[in-house]
């Protein structure tokens, strides 16, 4: 049996298991109030807890990269969803501040693999002009995912109580797994792919050797790291990544704090930013292959796409400011659709820069660089919150993507990309 356009196939793959990797790392946001008031947690012990997230997702991260490079896309992916679906189903087991802790620390550890496996798997199985799609598609997920952890969280903790909510969006990841080790493997090697997508796909995706775990030593992670275009990315990275984990950590409760609402309503309406960051990831990943097809180069389609989405972010800066909730949730839907923009190209350029055995390992420093910014601005974000407002924070969070193109402009010129596949 053959599956037709196996390709969109393997990006729905993706992006299924992107949404569940946000649905799981929101479901905390989405009843921190209610922990907070059952644990007996200050707003700093909340911003301590997704600091010890984040600090496992910086150091993992690092590594993730390197790990699918050794193990290969599909065995690489399968032992990171393994991993943090455990880790997540075993927030329902949590008795306090540091049991809680514990279960977020290795929720970090296990959530940045799907990053560089998933842009690996866009690179085995997508020419560039649709790679930054690919991208895109796959990222669409952390939208979705964000979108649908309030109502699903909300509703689910509503009727069962919050631990079989953790239960619940953990195991969805297991599920996941299964059908990845069935259907996954590179086009020379799937059997489900048709010959006629198999012709099609070969000379435009990577080459077979390319796609093959990496024997030890043939990635110098050191080298990699140490390359204009990788250190360029994780600045890039840690000044934009802070702004989404904000709106992801914090904005359920700048809505409950700030604007009044209870749990039901952050189900009701704190999902709809993210409707629109799935637009713009989409959009934004579309735009950049559209522009190549009408003969713009690479590495301009790219980082023009980019500049579009950092354009709007300044927008976020009115949320707090605006006298009605619509207009704050409005605002925070344009930094949701300016940073999708932004994502679908910029995690791109690992695969763009690099060959296809350093792919992983150069998006996993790239992803490093914007979890070490999350971990700063995430304690930076409980101490100002706790002492002034969000209207600092917001301004920041709509300040960081036109800096960080500048310095994409100017640090990541045309010629260091590749011109290979």
């Amino acid at each position: 049996m053959k599956i037709p356009h196996m390709r969109w196939v393997v990006a729905a793959m993706l992006f299924l298991a992107t949404m569940i990797n946000y649905t799981d790392r929101l479901a905390l946001s989405v009843v921190s109030t209610d922990l907070r008031q059952e644990f007996g947690l200050t707003e700093q012990d909340y911003a301590l807890i997704v600091t010890a997230f984040l600090f496992a997702y910086a150091i993992m991260y690092a590594g993730s990269g390197y790990v699918v490079d050794r193990l290969g896309t599909r065995k690489g992916f399968a032992f990171f969803i393994f991993t943090w679906s455990v880790a997540a189903m075993a927030h329902a087991l949590v008795r306090g501040k540091w049991s809680l802790m514990g279960a977020r620390y290795f929720l970090g550890l296990g959530e940045p693999g799907n990053w560089p496996a998933a842009a690996k798997a866009v690179a085995e199985w997508f020419p560039p002009r649709q790679r930054a799609l690919g991208v895109g598609l796959f990222n669409a997920g952390s939208s979705m995912g964000s979108a649908l952890a309030p109502p699903v969280v909300a509703f689910l903790t509503l009727h069962y109580g919050w631990r079989f909510a953790f239960f619940f969006t953990g195991a969805l990841g297991l599920i996941w797994l299964v059908a990845w080790l069935i259907l996954y493997q590179p086009p020379h090697k799937n059997r489900w792919i048709t010959k006629q997508e198999y012709d099609l796909l070969k000379d435009h995706v990577r080459p077979p050797e390319e796609t093959e775990p990496a024997a030890a030593g043939t990635v110098n992670w050191w080298r990699v790291m140490r390359t204009r275009g990788c250190w360029t990315l994780i600045l890039a990275r840690f000044f934009t990544d802070p702004v989404i984990y904000f709106i992801i950590f914090w904005l359920p409760e700048y809505l409950r704090r700030e604007r009044g609402f209870d749990l039901a309503m952050v189900g009701k309406y704190a999902w709809v930013p993210f409707i629109f960051g799935d637009i713009g990831y989409v959009l934004g990943g579309w735009l950049s292959g559209r522009l190549m097809a009408a003969g713009w180069s690479l590495p301009t389609a790219r980082k023009f796409v980019m500049l579009l989405g950092a354009a709007v972010m300044p927008m976020a800066i009115l949320a707090p400011r605006v006298p009605e909730v619509w207009m704050a949730i409005g605002a925070t839907c344009f930094a949701t659709f300016g940073h999708a923009f932004w994502v679908a190209n910029l995690q791109t350029l690992p695969a763009d820069l690099f060959p296809g055995r350093e792919v992983g390992t150069a998006s996993g420093f790239t992803g490093m660089g914007g979890a070490v910014g999350g971990i700063l601005a995430t304690l930076g974000t409980g101490w100002v919150v706790a002492r002034y407002s969000y209207t600092p924070v917001f301004l920041v969070a709509g300040l960081m993507h036109p800096l960080a193109i500048f310095l994409v402009w100017r640090l990541l010129p045309n010629r260091l990309f590749q011109t290979a596949r």
